[in-house]
């Protein structure tokens, strides 16, 4: 409790953990759970049953698990589970879950969720995510491991957005995006793969090569984009092809960003 400063406000029934670090003037609401060694800098608000895994920053003045801004919620107990070191920086907000979207919001481990950043009620963010200045998940959105989302863009409600895709600034994102996709213009394009991010993670030439072979198919073959896909996952033994066929022929709420649309 050493590292709590003095103007900080814990209620009864937190829990603290282990070398955790409370700065001046944060606030600690009484369901909360923060794991060890998380760091709380100045004017920080933990509230609602909310629990912080390890090793987690939260920088000033964010604004972690207040209720859904949704006029539908009507004071259910609904949860927001954070994982191990992620880093949420200065502004951000991040809401609880609601009743009909499952009752839980979930951050995996290691992201980093730059200034200015909003995750709405009940979405998914899974393992390695950055989210870039003033970037926003609307309520239910599904972000898979390994995505990067521009500053300043935003997804609807509901979209999906599979693991290695990248999102450009600026960017309206209202479909599902499949694995590995490239996303930009204002009202948001599939414009290719995510290239740059599959070389650095060292991905074989052989499966890039896949990819691009799959991609192909999928702007130009016959039949429907669901037919395409179909097909694509028959033809083809890559695992990261595969990746977007279960994808893409798995439950949506929302349509997809189709290649050339």
């Amino acid at each position: 409790m050493s590292g709590i400063h003095p103007s900080a406000i814990i209620e009864d029934g937190s829990q603290i953990g282990e070398g955790c670090v409370v700065g001046p003037f944060c606030y600690v609401g009484p369901q909360v759970k923060l794991a060890d060694r998380v760091e709380l800098k100045s004017h920080v608000v933990v509230t609602g049953d909310t629990s912080v895994g390890e090793e987690t920053v939260i920088f000033n003045f964010s604004v972690i698990g207040e209720i859904p801004q949704d006029l539908k919620f009507g004071g259910e107990n609904t949860r927001l589970e954070i994982g191990k070191r992620n880093r949420i920086r200065e502004h951000v907000t991040v809401n609880t879950g609601t009743d009909g979207g499952g009752g839980v919001t979930r951050i995996g481990d290691d992201c980093l969720l730059m200034a200015g950043v909003h995750v709405a009620h009940d979405v998914q963010i899974g393992n390695r995510v950055i989210m870039v200045n003033h970037a926003g998940a609307a309520g239910h959105c599904i972000i898979e491991d390994d995505v990067i989302v521009g500053g300043i863009s935003g997804l609807h409600q509901w979209v999906r957005v599979g693991r290695g895709a990248i999102i450009g600034a600026l960017t309206m994102v209202p479909n599902d995006v499949i694995p590995y996709g490239l996303v930009q213009a204002p009202r948001g394009e599939l414009d290719g793969l995510n290239l740059v991010g599959l070389k650095r993670r060292g991905v074989s030439r052989e499966d890039i090569a896949a990819l691009r072979v799959a991609f192909r198919e999928l702007s130009t073959g016959d039949g429907t984009f669901m037919e395409r896909a179909h097909r694509v996952g028959t033809d083809n033994e890559s695992e990261y092809v595969q990746r977007i066929v279960d994808f893409v022929t798995g439950h949506s709420d929302r349509s997809f960003l189709t290649p050339g649309k």
